[in-house]
């Protein structure tokens, strides 16, 4: 039964060990884990928890612990990974720090430790609070309530909202300059994976504005993994025993590590131990936006950080860091799990429009996007034209079709009045995609609302958003939606995030090219050259296959969209599309097969899904495949080998959880038939003993070795594919 504990004050006069009503924290509790994650689930449930003492508060869910203590000031004192028993803190650090009017204040911390190398527990009740520092007056606990309401129109793959615990600290001041500013720091910690979400707030209780200069809502002294003697901090490692992400990511990458702003490794030269000569060794974790908010909080209102997903990592793995990657977002972003099948319509009237759904209900597709070049404009809010798009939505859903369409934001000149204005130039200019509108500008500010209006009034279901903000810095004074430059990237954010907050809420399902899964988007592009798709369609089979293999080390295959240009695209000529239909039906099923096959929702861009009886008939049936089985091909995907035209490529689907609990797909490229015998990894399939593969022509039992590999005997035809569905 979910339980709301009540909020305990600890004024500073008060003992610590005065707080009441928590379980007491059992040391035997602490032993490792000794089931796989990643295989059987963790049944204990997230609980925090007091010391024996009343020193201490413990988040602990069986697969993580951090401890903290309360007195007489709040500390992290310990951080473990209970799957390998690894201590990732070496030394203490606040807990947060502001920067407020130019000048830095910690928000919690101890002082006095000396030795930074590791911490012992006996050192901590020698260390004392700093009176500049925010104090911890009280904390509270509550159940892990889901980030956003989410409400899926379209297949998703076993979805659950995420439950745990969560402890909340509450810090104030006694500076007279920090008067009425509370401070409450979020503790999110989550059921069946190692992971703990951390976020801060700022509330303003005071009579006078503050400018909110800076937030670093995580500081984490971190042991190093390394051993250098000389060497700049850029040139070392950093953690791995610590995957970091925030919802503060941008710049089209299409990967988070390289769309991260806020991830910063800091050196520690009071680490006076550490091997490296001159003190650089990058080991201490600040997690703060790279453009510092610049807010300037006026009384009454509430600041909000970003949301520091922290998950434990127990290997150097690529696979096995991936799989916990990808875990973390089915549990934190479940909406990543939808994935509608869909074709892109180049369209030019409403009775295209309506053709299209006709196909797509006879083929079993399940979604139409208006592409780019489409007759569809979303900005156009007039009476008429929503009215006009309602009407084709509406027939849509009486086939049982979605319908959604294109929009482009920020790679576009709109005017000198609502362009992101270069902050070294005084001028329009100097943006991602070189001219952009501001999305504080009246023209952004009016852009959002449109898309609302335009998706409510209709009734789509989808809304593709192209080039969204992409992080552009504006020094316009003139503009509503920002005060200056200092404010103008996290003010830009705040609006698109609150368009996808909107969407996801109201069951419109986001595609958007870039990082914001954790704020309601569902699907990103899988990374791919659009001019490669004016190359032979020989060429694209083995560049999609890779594109397919590089693209989903860390996302989902429901994250991810491809591309398949029925007509022609970005140039070439008719050895590169596949109109007409019908005269290329192997090179159409082969696309397919690559991207179903795959769980990858691909683009099917053109005028049509299908031209004869012959093309439908080839259509469905491929779907219908992909149906049957679709769990397990959303399912995780274990790397096998990377398409390179010279042998075999191929990938598994796992999860052990479903009764199908893996699907091989290998492909030959060559062009005579290849026999192999191949050693298939089926450890995260949770099967130990056997395992029978099966398709609709054979099927085999096959023992497992102890590395859980099966001996598989296989013939894959000439520029052709084989697959099994594996079972207990």
């Amino acid at each position: 039964m979910k339980r709301l504990f009540p909020l305990f004050f600890l004024p500073l006069a008060l003992p610590a060990q005065n707080v009441p009503s928590l379980p007491t924290w059992n040391d035997q509790l602490e032993r490792l884990t000794d089931a796989d994650w990643l295989v059987k689930p963790c049944t204990v449930r997230a609980g925090i928890y007091r010391s024996a003492g009343g020193k201490d508060l413990i988040l602990y869910n069986g697969l993580l612990l951090r401890r903290f203590r309360i007195t007489p000031n709040a500390a992290c004192t310990d951080f473990r990974n209970l799957s390998n028993g690894q201590q990732l803190l070496r030394a203490l650090a606040p807990e947060a720090r502001l920067k407020i009017d130019g000048k830095n204040y910690n928000v919690g911390g101890l002082h006095g430790q000396t030795e930074k190398a590791y911490l012992l527990p006996e050192w901590v009740d020698q260390y004392t609070a700093q009176p500049t520092d925010f104090q911890l007056v009280s904390f509270e606990t509550q159940p892990l309530r889901p980030y956003l309401s989410w409400k899926p129109k379209t297949w998703a793959g076993r979805p659950a909202q995420p439950t745990g615990a969560v402890l909340i600290l509450h810090f104030e001041s006694g500076l007279p300059e920090l008067a009425g500013l509370h401070v409450r720091i979020f503790y999110e910690l989550y059921d069946g994976l190692p992971l703990l979400v951390k976020w801060l707030s700022v509330e303003n209780k005071g009579g006078k504005t503050v400018q909110l200069d800076r937030v670093t809502n995580e500081i984490l002294a971190l042991v190093e993994e390394e051993s250098a003697v000389v060497g700049k901090p850029e040139q070392m490692k950093k953690q791995h025993g610590l995957y970091v992400e925030t919802n503060f990511a941008f710049n089209n990458a299409m990967r988070y590590d390289i769309s991260d702003q806020t991830t910063h490794w800091i050196t520690d030269s009071s680490y006076t131990s550490q091997v490296n000569y001159n003190y650089e060794t990058p080991c201490v974790l600040e997690i703060s936006p790279e453009k510092t908010p610049g807010i300037a909080l006026k009384p009454g209102e509430t600041f909000r950080s970003v949301r520091s997903c922290e998950l434990l990592m127990d290997s150097y793995d690529r696979e096995r860091r991936g799989l916990a990657i990808r875990k973390m977002y089915r549990t934190l972003a479940p909406w990543t799990t939808q994935n509608p099948v869909f074709m892109h319509l180049i369209s030019q009237d409403d009775q295209q429009v309506r053709a299209a759904v006709d196909q797509c209900a006879a083929t079993g597709y399940e979604a139409i996007i208006l592409s780019f070049g489409s007759h569809c404009n979303m900005e156009d809010t007039s009476a008429a034209n929503l009215q006009r798009w309602k009407a084709l939505a509406d027939y849509a859903h009486a086939h049982g079709i979605l319908l959604g369409s294109y929009a482009l934001f920020s790679s576009r000149r709109i005017s000198d009045a609502d362009d992101v204005i270069d902050p070294r130039t005084g001028r329009p200019g100097g943006a991602f995609f070189g001219n952009a509108p501001c999305f504080g500008s009246r023209w952004g500010l009016a852009y959002a609302e449109k898309l609302k209006i335009f998706l409510r009034e209709t009734g789509f279901d989808i809304f593709e958003n192209d080039g969204p903000y992409p992080g552009d810095v504006c020094a316009s004074t003139t503009h509503p939606g920002h005060k200056n430059l200092a404010d103008s990237q996290w003010r830009q954010m705040e609006i698109q995030k609150d368009l996808y907050h909107w969407c996801n809420e109201n069951g419109v399902y986001v595609n958007a090219p870039d990082w914001y899964f954790l704020d309601g988007t569902n699907k990103i592009a899988i990374g791919y050259r659009e001019v490669n798709f004016s190359l032979p369609r020989d060429q694209q089979k083995i560049l999609n296959r890779q594109n397919i293999f590089d693209g989903t080390w860390e996302k989902t295959p429901s994250m991810g969209w491809g591309f398949v240009p029925l007509t022609r695209y970005q140039g070439g000529g008719p050895e590169a599309v596949l109109e007409p239909l019908s005269e290329h039906l192997r090179d159409y099923e082969q696309l397919m097969v690559q991207y179903y096959g795959a769980g990858v929702q691909a683009c099917y861009r053109g005028p049509r899904i299908y031209d004869t009886e012959a093309t439908r008939a080839l259509v469905r049936r491929t779907l219908d495949w992909y149906k049957r089985y679709r769990d397990i091909l959303n399912a995780d995907i274990i790397h096998l080998r990377r398409a390179d035209g010279r042998d075999w490529d191929g990938i598994l689907h796992v999860d052990p959880a479903l009764p199908t609990k893996g699907f091989l797909l290998l492909f030959n490229p060559l062009k005579t038939p290849l026999a192999r015998t191949l050693k298939v990894p089926l450890y995260y399939t949770g099967l130990e003993k056997t395992a029978v593969f099966y398709n609709d022509g054979e099927q085999k039992r096959l023992k497992l070795s102890r590395n859980y590999d099966a001996e598989l005997r296989v013939t894959i035809p000439a520029e052709g594919w084989v697959w099994y569905a594996i079972r207990g």
